[in-house]
């Protein structure tokens, strides 16, 4: 599949290697909604990876880890030791400290937990495009960290309309909080807000990659939605 981002021509060239083809069309779309981006392929091993990278110009790598015929960090180690200029972000659900650790050392950019929705990759995304721009010598220290915190420091991230930062960290932090999850009704009557209120920040934590949502069904009705928080973020929730 390729995308079709703004300005192929200057375009950062986006390679998705994910083992799930669902999963692979989903992020090839994303990429191609972010301005200045373009997806060349979504592949589903480390063998299809390889024949692109080596008949095409590649930028940038979308990488899963558990590969059917590899890990991705053995084959983004053998990149390096190539020699091949292409960077690295690792998507993944690996959630272990060592392995973000291990990614560090070889120069992944950045590194993205599954699932997540649009928002993040694109800022993900928009940062490194800010840190691939810098260009020129270093005039000194300040240069060099504004440089490295591109990748870093969260950019600024517009809410929709009619939800506001306070509220939707207090209703984070109410889900980090409740193991079990919680109702809209549960969420409304802790941040003393309405029902209809709770569910649209439940609902904007979902669409952001930060909760899921199962039916739970009980006796008699309709299932009722329980919402569970996936990931602890730092910081304001508001600006992830």
């Amino acid at each position: 599949m390729t995308g079709t981002g703004a300005g192929t021509g200057s375009a950062v060239r986006v390679l998705v290697v994910e083992d799930d083809p669902v999963a692979a069309d989903a992020h090839a779309l994303y990429v191609g909604r972010v301005p200045g981006f373009t997806a060349v392929g979504a592949v589903h091993s480390l063998a299809e990876a390889t024949r692109i990278l080596e008949r095409t110009r590649v930028d940038l790598l979308l990488l899963d880890l558990g590969l059917p015929d590899g890990h991705g960090l053995r084959f983004a180690r053998g990149l390096r030791a190539a020699g091949h200029p292409v960077d690295v972000i690792v998507v993944t659900s690996a959630r272990d400290l060592a392995v973000v650790r291990e990614s560090v050392s070889l120069g992944v950019v950045q590194y993205v937990l599954k699932p997540f929705a649009f928002p993040t990759l694109r800022e993900r995304l928009l940062r490194y495009a800010e840190f691939r721009s810098a260009a020129g010598e270093a005039a000194g220290q300040d240069d060099v960290d504004r440089a490295l915190a591109a990748l870093r420091t969260p950019l600024p991230a517009e809410l929709p309309k009619g939800l506001s930062a306070p509220t939707l960290d207090r209703v984070a932090a109410l889900l980090r909080s409740s193991p079990e999850g919680l109702t809209a009704a549960g969420a409304a009557e802790a941040a003393g807000i309405s029902r209809i209120t709770a569910r649209r920040y439940l609902e904007h934590l979902v669409d952001t990659g930060r909760a899921d949502r199962t039916p739970r069904y009980g006796q008699v009705g309709r299932p009722e939605l329980h919402y569970r928080w996936l990931a602890a973020a730092a910081g304001s929730v508001s600006k992830v």
